[in-house]
């Protein structure tokens, strides 16, 4: 029987395209950190070394420690000291990021339907953000932080997707087999990754990404309705 739902979160219960959005982001994050002498292609550099120090991890530090050590390794770390800028960007700048964003009340209706059926919601985004940029992006989806059990941020999880330790470390701190857990995601790599640890898979194509072509026959996949209509099958 299953127990718990884990919900990606960025095209999945929020719609996007994941380029305009990044691409958004990178530019308000650079007209923030100009003023304070960062040039903005260095800037978006390291910020995406220090993703992929995050997205590598091994599990033996958060993606938080991860991040901001390939920061460092590239600004040294008395730029450490600026941290409180970049915290600034998502208390403020980062709102601004929503409007290139989507919005399925269909979304916020099946969390919703999960919880009233009596299952365990988790909050399965890829810990690459911090606390308060996920936090906002939950909102943006018309749901708020108290619908999920746990929500990963890269404050409080030391794996990343496709990594399928992600999952299994998601299933162990929340005490649940994995076997009894669905994975709800949109990127046929990162959430389908969560069947290695054991979980069942359903892809919602809305804003389906697939860049390996994979078959997606090997996983149940379709709009809300049919996730619904899945659901109702796995009760």
């Amino acid at each position: 029987m299953l127990s718990a739902v884990l919900f990606d979160l960025d095209g999945t219960l929020l719609p996007m395209d994941q380029d305009v959005f990044t691409q958004e982001y990178f530019r308000l994050l650079a007209a923030k950190a100009a003023p304070y002498g960062y040039e903005p292609r260095t800037l978006v550099d390291a910020v995406w070394k220090g993703t992929a120090a995050m997205v590598t991890n091994d599990g033996s530090r958060t993606g938080e420690e991860a991040f901001w050590g390939a920061f460092a390794a590239i600004y040294g770390e008395e730029k450490l000291a600026d941290r409180a800028i970049f915290d600034d960007f998502y208390r403020r700048e980062f709102e601004g990021v929503r409007a290139v964003c989507g919005y399925a009340p269909e979304a916020a209706e099946t969390v919703r339907a999960v919880r009233e059926a009596g299952l365990r919601v988790i909050l399965a985004t890829n810990p690459i953000f911090p606390r308060e940029a996920t936090m906002r992006r939950i909102r943006w989806a018309g749901l708020s932080p108290a619908d999920f059990e746990l929500i990963t941020t890269y404050e409080n999880t030391c794996f990343c997707k496709p990594n399928p330790a992600y999952y299994r470390d998601i299933a162990s701190r929340c005490g649940l087999d994995p076997a009894a857990c669905l994975m709800v995601g949109n990127d046929a790599a990162e959430d389908g990754a969560a069947a290695l640890a054991g979980m069942r898979v359903f892809l919602l194509t809305d804003c389906l990404i697939n860049k390996k072509n994979a078959d997606l026959a090997a996983f149940p996949h379709g709009g809300f309705a049919d996730l619904a209509a899945f659901l109702r099958t796995q009760l």
